[in-house]
């Protein structure tokens, strides 16, 4: 019988890994190559101007330079869980991610990735180390 993979996406507007565990006991590894991080910048970082202000002889949009900037790095995010899951590198799929992430990858993800996603957990776990993070999916991946 072949083992069913589920994927781990933990993820918040600057930073998403995805932890891997291929059966109950089995726990958590870093999945090679599916790290991202964004420098997390405040909106004065980004531009110096106010919104719709006047700059260089253009109107500055009035969006939020940071959650436009976040907004894209999680569609960036969706968009390599799309690849992946039409290789068939993972059959489940549970998300762990901050609220305004977590609306976001719901809106950018595939309806293909949307049919694997087992469970969701809205929380910010990105800065909890990965051999703590069994705890936070116990029940769930034991399903």
């Amino acid at each position: 019988m072949k083992k069913t993979i589920t994927w781990v996406l933990i993820a918040d507007g600057a930073q998403a890994r995805v932890l891997e565990n291929t059966g109950p006991g089995k726990g958590l590894k870093q999945v090679e190559g599916l790290d991202w991080s964004i420098e997390a910048l405040q909106a004065r970082d980004i531009t110096s101007d106010r919104p719709g202000s006047k700059s260089g002889g253009g109107i500055v949009p009035k969006t939020d330079p940071v959650a436009y900037r976040e907004t894209e790095f999680v569609k960036s995010v969706a968009a390599t869980l799309g690849r992946h899951q039409q290789k068939g590198d993972f059959d489940r799929l549970v998300i762990a991610a901050a609220p305004i992430a977590l609306g976001d990858l719901r809106k950018a993800i595939s309806p293909a990735v949307q049919k694997t996603v087992l469970a969701e957990i809205n929380k910010d776990l990105t800065n909890i180390p990965t051999a703590q993070l069994d705890q936070h999916f116990e029940a769930i991946l034991a399903a």
